[in-house]
């Protein structure tokens, strides 16, 4: 009973470092990253609404990369405090054997697999989707934001434009260029063929709505290079149609798992991202989903060697385990990359934590059979 209890609290400490360490890690990328989609705002006009929304669903994103790495990191703790403080020696006296501290860290490390498999395979593809799906719903908030002074700005599909001078919402010496027709209500002819060139004195920007002083239009056919130039004193522009050039159709990692088993199957599900020879891509996600949280195991036995005793071989100290641990994470992030491209990779990648799972347990349980 006594055992039992101290078991239980054992599991108990491994997730609160596991968590602690996995919580720390990936608020340090978020905060990088969500600096980054600072650019929604700045550059593509999104509301501050969406940003937060996004960043939110992202976090959910770099949340699950970091659990194999904050796994082993908290194991590799938790035993090295436990040598240090001498609280495994009460359980090697009372005639506790090693080996079920092997086991205890392989049950801990299948919960870890467990919520690693729940999370990349539902619950993060769901998250991201959710996050393309906001910037693809979302519309032009206001236009002001995305202008920068003598700098040339191509944020919008076929518009490119560049002001020389901005105080709060008034703009000076403006230069707009709409290559694919996108401003319709400037030209008499709505025609595609048409690219129209705006240039202006100054003007004023309130929100999705832009009026331009003193210029003129230079409208040109793109098949007779025909010009026309209309001079005016006043210009509203109404840029309520004008999209972002922010990718909006989810990519591969953003798309459902039972989505891409199906692209897999040639079910395409009327998906973009199921049409061609897309294999080198959709394996490799796959397996990350599926197949990666199955090292976790692994790591947890090469980083139990850490209990054998006398371990003073430099090949054999706690740091050169660790590191065995970390080379043991990096071959699968290395391998997982050509899965898609040879299938003597994919199958070498499948069978490799079951190898190096029965490989690793088999001379633990040697080692430890010895003392």
């Amino acid at each position: 009973m006594l055992q039992n209890k101290i078991f239980q609290n054992y599991i108990l400490e491994i997730f609160k470092i596991f968590l602690t360490i996995l919580f720390g890690l990936t608020i340090i990328a978020w905060t990088v990253r969500a600096v980054n989609f600072l650019d929604l705002i700045v550059e593509s006009g999104y509301p501050i609404i969406t940003y937060f929304q996004y960043s939110f669903l992202n976090f959910i994103g770099i949340f699950t990369k970091f659990i194999p790495l904050s796994f082993l990191i908290a194991l590799t703790i938790f035993i090295i405090r436990q040598i240090n403080e001498n609280e495994l020696v009460i359980l090697w006296t009372s005639g506790v054997k090693k080996i079920k501290i092997v086991n205890l860290f392989i049950l801990s490390s299948l919960i870890v697999s467990i919520f690693y498999l729940i999370f990349s395979v539902f619950v993060t593809p769901a998250a991201l989707n959710k996050s393309r799906q906001l910037l693809g719903n979302e519309n032009l908030s206001s236009f002001l934001p995305t202008i920068r002074v003598q700098q040339f700005s191509d944020s919008f599909k076929g518009l490119t434009f560049i002001v020389d001078q901005k105080l709060n919402n008034q703009i000076k010496n403006i230069f707009l260029h709409d290559s694919s027709n996108t401003l319709k209500n400037i030209s008499s002819n709505n025609t595609k063929r048409k690219s129209n060139t705006i240039i202006a004195n100054n003007g004023i920007i309130d929100e999705k709505r832009m009026i331009l002083f003193s210029g003129q239009i230079i409208s040109t056919d793109k098949e007779n290079n025909e010009s026309d130039v209309i001079k005016f004193e006043q210009l509203n522009i109404d840029l309520t149609n004008i999209q972002s050039n922010t990718i909006k159709q989810p990519k591969i990692q953003e798309t459902s798992t039972l989505k891409l088993i199906g692209c897999l199957n040639k079910n395409y599900f009327n998906d973009k991202n199921c049409r061609g020879n897309i294999e080198k891509e959709i394996l490799p996600t796959l397996n990350r989903r599926i197949v990666l949280p199955f090292f976790i195991p692994v790591l947890a036995l090469v980083v139990s060697f850490m209990l054998v005793k006398n371990n003073r071989s430099i090949f054999f100290n706690k740091i050169s385990i660790f590191g065995y641990s970390f080379i043991v994470l990096i071959y699968a992030e290395l391998i997982i990359r050509y899965t898609g491209i040879s299938k003597t990779m994919g199958n070498l990648f499948l069978l490799s934590p079951i190898i190096l799972y029965l490989l690793t347990y088999f001379i633990l349980r040697l080692k430890l059979s010895k003392e």
